[in-house]
């Protein structure tokens, strides 16, 4: 059994994993839903676009059900107070996400193009809000959230949901949005052919630029903003106590990570290269590399999120002891270790099932196949 210590930077990495599965493997179907409007200009070109990942959209859920889970289970510090405070953000992105399963189960059940029209609108509304809010929410943590913990650890939220809309947060926002709509673009024109694949790609290769661009200003927007630094000791084999430690602010303080350890220097670049090579592989229709690439971008932005942020999970704007880090926000030394071996076991049969249904229903999605499965496609 690993010591407590140990299993505290195990789970930050394991949440930081599954939430870069969430963006991989959810994000690619989100973001087929942000281009659905736009890419498929004909009710079967439509068809065409929602049949490459229906039958896969509710498996990745997976990903985002489990990352919640480890949060829940791992972190209960974060989860209570997360969701307390980003609860009127969470109900947003969980009634964009009604669209998604009503959408693909009845879009095409009735043959009237006002009804299709409104689900294919409300399939982008369920792929697009998600990653905007997700966004956001990541661009509050970086600038503290407004919170606080009584003697009880009982958490108490000050802010607002109008408060969460701040500029920086917002740019967030459209980092996170431009990432998910190239994964599902470079998705998308691998699974498809002609018109559609064309418009994909032009597509995919603008949300790349917004996304390159975005990324790199709100990089340089970081560093004018006051970030958090540990100023006691921390003892990482403790039972977690968040009032137990002393913080400050100070500028530059998120860049201090990299400072210390030059090579988390290639997660940012990693984020930036990766959109570049998705946007050229694509121009050169190299479509399944293109997704590789894609993917990688997401590895690199995310964990440029937290690895900036380490080992601050969710810093308190109004109370800075109050902020939570990996050291005191977590479960119970024998709760973690019974998650991790549940993790090792069920991790690698979730990656394989995946595998295997992906590499059942490969190939492309065509016109001529909607129209012979007019009543079994979506």
């Amino acid at each position: 059994m690993f010591d407590y210590s140990t299993l505290k930077i195990i789970w930050w990495l394991l949440v930081g994993v599954l939430l870069v599965g969430f963006a991989i493997m959810d994000g690619h179907d989100m973001g087929v839903g942000t281009l659905l409007p736009f890419v498929g200009r004909s009710d079967v070109e439509r068809r065409v676009v929602i049949n490459t990942v229906g039958p896969h959209w509710d498996g990745n859920q997976v990903w985002f059900i489990t990352g919640g889970g480890a949060i829940f289970a791992a972190w209960p510090l974060v989860y209570a107070t997360a969701f307390s405070g980003f609860y009127w953000a969470m109900l947003v992105v969980l009634w964009a996400l009604f669209f998604r399963p009503v959408g693909f189960d009845y879009r095409s059940k009735i043959d009237n193009p006002t009804w299709r029209s409104v689900w294919d609108w409300g399939l982008f509304v369920g792929g697009a809000v998600p990653p905007l809010i997700f966004g956001v929410a990541f661009g509050n943590l970086l600038q503290g959230v407004p919170f606080q913990f009584d003697a009880y650890l009982v958490s108490t939220y000050t802010g607002s949901f109008w408060q969460l809309l701040n500029p920086f947060a917002l740019l967030s926002g459209v980092v996170s949005t431009a990432m998910i709509t190239m994964q599902g673009g470079s998705y998308l024109a691998h699974r498809t052919e002609g018109n559609i694949q064309a418009r994909t790609v032009r597509a995919t290769i603008g949300a790349a630029v917004v996304m390159i661009v975005a990324f790199v200003a709100a990089g340089f927007w970081l560093q004018s903003i006051d970030g958090y630094r540990i100023t006691s000791v921390v003892n990482a084999s403790s039972m977690p106590d968040p009032l137990s430690k002393t913080v400050v602010r100070e500028a530059g303080a998120w860049m201090s990570n990299y400072a210390k350890q030059p090579l988390m220097w290639l997660l940012p670049a990693l984020g930036i290269l990766g959109a570049v090579l998705t946007a050229v592989l694509l121009a050169m229709r190299h479509t399944l590399s293109a997704f590789v690439a894609s993917s990688l971008t997401i590895v690199g932005v995310i964990g440029t999120a937290g690895a900036s942020m380490f080992p601050f999970v969710m810093p308190s704007s109004t109370s800075l002891a109050s902020s939570l880090t990996v050291w005191d926000s977590v479960s119970s030394h024998m709760t973690l270790g019974l998650m991790f071996w549940v993790t090792l076991i069920f991790m690698p049969l979730i990656i394989f099932y995946t595998s295997w249904a992906y590499s059942v229903m490969r190939g492309k999605v065509t016109a001529a196949y909607i129209r012979e499965n007019d009543h079994a496609a979506y």
